[in-house]
């Protein structure tokens, strides 16, 4: 009883305090609670504050370091520190993706380089889907040995490299092997070539003249002029493909090639050389050319190409053929006016010097466009079209749809 009505006497007291004072009686009540607390955990504000952003910064390094960067997904192979920084410098125009470590190096890594055009893809969601199908496949059915990687190389805009390197971090996510990502800037790319190819480009470019942007499209035919010579051997691979088996065994054809060859390439399966070369066809009505398999001269198709660069090095006949004067013979011997970049110029070539080029069978590129079929051509289409044999890659140009699997 003696307590309950000390609690009351108290209550009444209370009560008669005004209510603001009554609120600052319990903030001070809390502020000595608050004192008490933190100082036995020995911090104060500035370090409380020091540890929340301790706490960030960690977070944002471990988001860091999922980014894409130059070498992608690798976990630090022998050798990969040399790659640090080279994203930089290839913006600045030295292209030095294509470094000493390109090839069989010294670090005990084989390394399979496969290299794609990425320009525009980021106005392009057409090239965008495509870009999707072609990396989902590849990886899907991708395998390579230890000790091997598979070193991807893309020749982009800033602007589609962006889109690029957000685009991998999905598609590799997947991949049993180890893989290095390189992208390279398409103008420093193009400062190189275009010397070398200028002269050819009026013949094989749409429009009349030589154009500097279009100087890209001949990367091919010159590549072993700008790259180091640590690279020798490199496939090259349009973005509208899908992969039905390992691409690692597309680098073995590489060692199918006959002496004297220095490109693998798979032939045309639309009579698209047949009507461009009409007037030398008119004028030598026996010819072989432009006429389709097996005894024919279709042409070839640059969607999937195997170039050894070593041998482009070193064969005497192939530079020659790179000079403007031997170009220009040629054209105006076949009568040739065309408007598909390398692949124009390889056909060309292959007419007159088929011993520089490795077939590739025609599964590696199975080709889908039947545009020439609907455009006067439908009587002979089938001769070009066909493919026996299993298929490899599939080749969705002009847009074509790819089967599914």
């Amino acid at each position: 009883m003696g307590i309950l009505r000390l609690v009351a006497r108290i209550m009444g007291r209370i009560s008669t305090f005004r209510s603001y004072q009554f609120v600052l009686l319990l903030a001070a009540a809390l502020a000595v609670v608050a004192f008490y607390y933190f100082g036995s955990e020995r911090q104060n504000f500035s370090s409380t504050t020091k540890r929340i952003k301790q706490s960030q910064a960690s977070h944002n390094t471990n988001r860091n370091d999922a980014d894409l960067t130059v070498d992608t997904g690798l976990s630090q192979p022998a050798g990969s520190e040399e790659h640090e920084g080279e994203e930089q410098r290839n913006v600045g125009g030295e292209s030095k993706g294509f470094g000493s470590k390109t090839g069989d190096g010294d670090d005990g890594v084989r390394r399979y380089h496969a290299l794609m055009m990425f320009t525009k893809v980021d106005k392009s969601r057409s090239l965008q889907d495509k870009f999707r199908v072609a990396m989902l496949s590849m990886v899907k059915h991708g395998r390579f040995l230890e000790g091997e990687v598979l070193v991807l190389h893309f020749v982009s805009d800033p602007a589609s490299k962006d889109v690029g390197e957000r685009m991998l971090q999905e598609f590799l996510l997947d991949a049993t092997f180890k893989y290095e990502v390189l992208f390279h800037d398409v103008v420093a790319l193009t400062q190189k070539l275009f010397p070398i190819v200028e002269a050819m480009q009026k013949h094989f470019s749409a429009g009349s003249g030589a154009y500097y942007s279009d100087a890209i499209f001949f990367l091919s035919v010159a590549m072993h002029h700008i790259m180091p010579e640590g690279l020798t051997r490199i496939v090259q691979l349009d973005l509208d493909l899908k992969y039905r088996t390992n691409i690692r065994d597309l680098f073995q054809e590489f060692d199918r090639f006959p002496p004297g060859a220095v490109i693998g390439i798979t032939r045309e399966m639309q009579p698209v050389y047949r009507h461009t070369f009409w007037q030398y066809r008119k004028e030598n009505p026996q010819t072989r050319v432009g006429e389709p398999p097996p005894d024919g001269l279709p042409g070839f198709n640059s969607g999937v190409m195997l170039l050894d660069l070593g041998a482009m090095r070193a064969s005497a006949l192939y530079n020659q053929l790179l000079e403007p004067g031997n170009v220009a013979k040629l054209a105006d011997q076949y009568r040739f006016r065309g408007h598909l970049g390398d692949q124009d110029f390889f056909t060309m070539i292959g007419m007159e010097h088929p011993e520089l080029f490795y077939s590739l069978a025609c599964g590696w590129n199975r080709q889908l466009c039947t545009w020439w079929r609907d455009h006067g051509y439908g009587d002979v289409f089938q001769l070009y079209y066909r493919c026996g044999g299993p298929v490899y890659i599939y080749h969705g140009n002009c847009n074509s749809p790819i089967p599914d699997d």
